[in-house]
């Protein structure tokens, strides 16, 4: 029998967080979270995005062991404001027994009858900088500290369960070597002075922290024709800089800004952290923060996060003027591998972006929905 348990206190929310370390204990793909970071992140006093959304945590248990888990989640903005009646579900994790699976879910869109909304779907996070998707190719790649690994079971699981295909994206990795400056290096500058343009480059945090909310609007800017966008509030802002900017190397952050000082595009790159996660098992102390300061500092393989450009620039080359400025870096740092976060499919622009650099899909992963019945069971 599955029992089906709401997590509200403390040590139960530990419990939430720690059940991956278990299921994944022999598989040497998936990352593991930085254990506090993921607590603070589930905390509705420290995480802004509780001000727009409201959670619900649940943990399955089969003989008393937890089995499974999951995030039921209704965001405001997109319901409210939007008009789009979805029920959000994520960190989504269970052993190999569809029961397990259908009483999380069950429970989820119990929630979504409760509140008269349309359809679940998942996994996703509160907002468009957490993870999302189901991971459906690349289980033998190694994950990242940015998105989520699953088995491979967890696909037919949902497809059993009558959930169908959202959304899809792809991840790709291609190594450096195949990055030619002669592509950009003479567009970046013609570019430069038709628009009257200018790079913004860093070497240190404090540097970069006044440009950092203009980034975010234009991150709001660049993403907001996508489907399922929603919107970066001012406190998530200055949430998500906290929580992000002092793992990023300076040098990592591109700006490319107008005459008036104005972003027009920005590109934020990761060293990986992977092997350092691994090592660090989940906990920052006492000797994980040296894996991830050496990674930090020494890691070959770079992670692009995320890269935005002003609608109005779009299609005019700007993303030249980041590449010539990455080129330079990367190859003052040694950098082998390119690796590239989850893009969507239906994301044409980003992915002619990189075309001339041959990468290669390594990973897909997918949102699954399905409409929930009008009237509870």
């Amino acid at each position: 029998m599955i029992i089906i348990k709401e997590v509200f206190s403390k040590s139960e929310l530990k419990k939430f967080v720690t059940f991956p370390f278990s299921l994944y204990k022999d598989n040497p793909y998936w990352i593991p979270p930085i254990i506090n970071d993921e607590l603070a992140s589930f905390d509705k006093t420290k995480n802004p995005a509780f001000e727009n959304a409201e959670a619900h945590f649940f943990l399955a248990y089969k003989n008393d062991v937890i089995v499974g888990r999951i995030v039921a989640i209704i965001n405001g903005i997109e319901v409210n404001q939007q008009g789009l009646r979805k029920m959000r579900f994520g960190w989504f994790d269970f052993i190999d027994d569809i029961n397990v699976s259908k009483a999380l879910l069950d429970k989820v869109t119990e929630i979504g009858q409760q509140h008269q909304l349309e359809f679940v779907e998942g996994p996703v996070g509160f907002s468009n900088l957490d993870k999302v998707g189901v991971l459906i190719e690349g289980f033998d790649q190694l994950g990242n500290m940015i998105t989520w690994y699953n088995h491979s079971y967890y696909k037919e699981h949902l497809e059993q369960l009558g959930y169908v295909k959202a959304k899809e994206y792809v991840e790709n990795i291609f190594p450096f070597s195949n990055v030619k400056p002669e592509l950009f290096l003479k567009a970046q500058a013609l570019i430069k002075k038709r628009y009257q343009l200018k790079s913004l480059n860093f070497t240190t945090t404090k540097e970069i922290m006044p440009y950092v909310d203009k980034m975010f609007d234009l991150f709001n800017q660049s993403y907001a024709k996508l489907s399922s966008f929603v919107p970066i509030s001012d406190s998530q802002k200055a949430y998500f800089k906290k929580k992000y900017i002092s793992f990023i190397n300076p040098e990592y952050i591109k700006y490319v800004a107008d005459k008036n000082d104005n972003l027009v595009a920005f590109s934020i790159v990761m060293p990986s952290f992977s092997k350092a996660l691994l090592k660090s098992r989940g906990k920052i102390f006492p000797f994980g923060i040296f894996h991830l300061l050496k990674a930090k500092k020494q890691s070959k393989d770079v992670i692009f996060y995320l890269i935005g450009i002003r609608p109005d620039y779009q299609n005019k080359g700007v993303t030249a003027i980041i590449f010539d400025e990455y080129y330079k870096t990367f190859t003052k740092k040694g950098i082998k591998n390119c690796i590239r976060t989850p893009e969507l499919e239906e994301n044409v622009a980003i992915h002619q972006i990189w075309k001339h650099f041959d990468p290669k899909i390594n990973k897909r992963r997918r949102t699954y929905r399905k409409e929930i019945e009008t009237s509870l069971p």
